[in-house]
């Protein structure tokens, strides 16, 4: 018989000591019953991750860990943010564990949506996104700047799946390929299709907060959507380049219009030179930035040292 796999749940908590509780009851009933059903190992645990929380939040997981099974803790030494809270959580786990599901402590991603996740993991999935059906629970202005941001994200050429947040399955060979990414200023969403890998999509309703508030007001969110974008594409330096062609060809447009007008005296003396200067002197400096942009762009993406490519298999005689 095919040996269950060890499950690893990596929750990153900051300030959650309204929600931990509950959060840990939840995730132990349902490894109870991964665990009966032979679907996961008895080794199964979960790994929460303290981003350097002011609260309870840390005395309450080694309370956790010292009064109930499965509870295992990382306090990191000052808050780095969610996504290198995750990070860190994956990288402590990787030797550790077959498979692991990241899921965030306030019970708004449906638990019962990992049992779905680990039956395409055993049909050969090394990542599983778990996806959104809708978005009832977000407000309007949320739902529109969200869709507005996965479809520039998909302009400027970055890979993401609408509607996936950071609630995944991974493999322990797609978290080593994971690591292999050294990059700092962290956007999991978009390095993890960089991996390769056989993938897969299991969808679920979305519920509100159980307890607490929300740890991304907009401002974060805005800073989270432009470390995504200047990480992963250099569009934006190049549109400055055609913005400066366009400035260039309207210079050119101006010039002939402004000669017209000069020939025929119905100008003011300066204003051809001005005018010409002006739309010129611009668009050069514009296609002059665009330039110089592009070369820093692609020196910014080869000292994040990403790997070139991830071997899936290899074939020899």
């Amino acid at each position: 018989m095919e040996k269950s796999p060890v499950l690893a749940i990596v929750v990153p908590c900051y300030k959650e000591e309204a929600v931990l509780h509950e959060t840990h009851k939840r995730l132990s009933l349902l490894l109870d019953k991964l665990i009966a059903e032979r679907h996961i190992s008895q080794d199964s645990y979960i790994l929460y991750v303290n981003d350097g929380s002011t609260d309870q939040t840390w005395p309450i997981i080694k309370d956790l860990h010292q009064n109930t099974p499965y509870a295992c803790g990382l306090n990191l030494a000052g808050n780095v943010g969610h996504q290198n809270a995750l990070m860190a959580g994956l990288n402590a786990v990787k030797e550790r564990c077959d498979v692991a599901i990241s899921i965030d402590a306030d019970l708004q991603d449906d638990v019962n949506a990992i049992t779905e996740m680990l039956e395409r993991y055993r049909e050969g999935c090394d990542i599983v996104y778990g996806v959104r059906r809708e978005r009832k629970t977000d407000t309007f202005f949320k739902r529109s700047t969200a869709l507005a941001f996965y479809k520039l994200m998909k302009i400027m050429g970055v890979k993401s799946v609408y509607n996936h947040a950071d609630y995944r399955l991974m493999s322990c060979r797609a978290i080593q390929q994971l690591c292999r990414f050294r990059e700092r200023n962290l956007y999991l969403r978009g390095l993890v299709p960089l991996i390769g890998y056989q993938t897969a999509c299991v969808y679920y309703n979305r519920d509100k907060r159980f307890a607490g508030e929300s740890k991304y007001p907009f401002k974060k969110m805005l800073n989270f959507a432009i470390d995504g974008i200047t990480s992963f594409s250099v569009k934006p330096v190049r549109m400055v380049f055609w913005l400066g062609c366009i400035f260039i060809l309207i210079a050119v447009c101006v010039t002939i219009w402004t000669l017209r007008a000069y020939y025929f005296h119905d100008t003011v003396p300066g204003w051809s030179s001005l005018m010409i200067s002006l739309w010129l002197v611009g668009g050069t400096i514009l296609v002059s930035l665009g330039i110089v942009g592009e070369y820093i762009g692609k020196i910014y993406i080869e000292v994040k040292n990403r790997p070139r490519y991830n071997e899936e298999e290899l074939l020899l005689r």
